[in-house]
């Protein structure tokens, strides 16, 4: 009886654990979905990102096979804040959450633009839960 119960302890650890690491997986991105155009105050945000980003980052930020999604809990503000992106633009990113390959830096875009686009994603985020 004693074996029985701790061998189906350690079964519930171990299904415990697998569905903490599936909810927890970092590869799946959160999909927003905005049905109405981006808020006048976005716009510009938007626009920019689209001709500077969209290419890897998808649209809306949903992500491609040439970049991650930026509308995903990685991205966070608490984790990812602001400045990351504009450190991002200026400088390029050497890979170390997704296997795109490292990102060069966007001399197309100024950090004014940067912060527009980063309003425009911070969006996008909210819509789909992330705060």
């Amino acid at each position: 009886m004693k074996i029985l119960m701790t061998s189906i302890l350690q079964i519930s650890v171990c299904v415990l654990s697998l569905s903490l690491l599936v909810a927890c997986d970092s590869s799946q991105p959160i999909q927003a979905v905005v049905a109405a155009p981006a808020p006048t105050e976005f716009q510009v945000g938007e626009t920019t990102f689209n001709a500077n980003c969209a290419a890897c980052h998808g649209k809306q930020a949903a992500g491609t096979d040439h970049g991650p999604p930026l509308v995903h809990k990685i991205y966070e503000p608490h984790h990812h804040g602001d400045q990351a992106f504009q450190y991002a633009a200026a400088n390029g990113v050497k890979a170390h959450h997704w296997e795109f390959g490292n990102m060069p830096k966007i001399d197309t875009v100024t950090p004014q633009d940067v912060d527009l686009i980063v309003k425009y994603v911070r969006w996008l985020q909210r819509q789909a839960g992330i705060q």
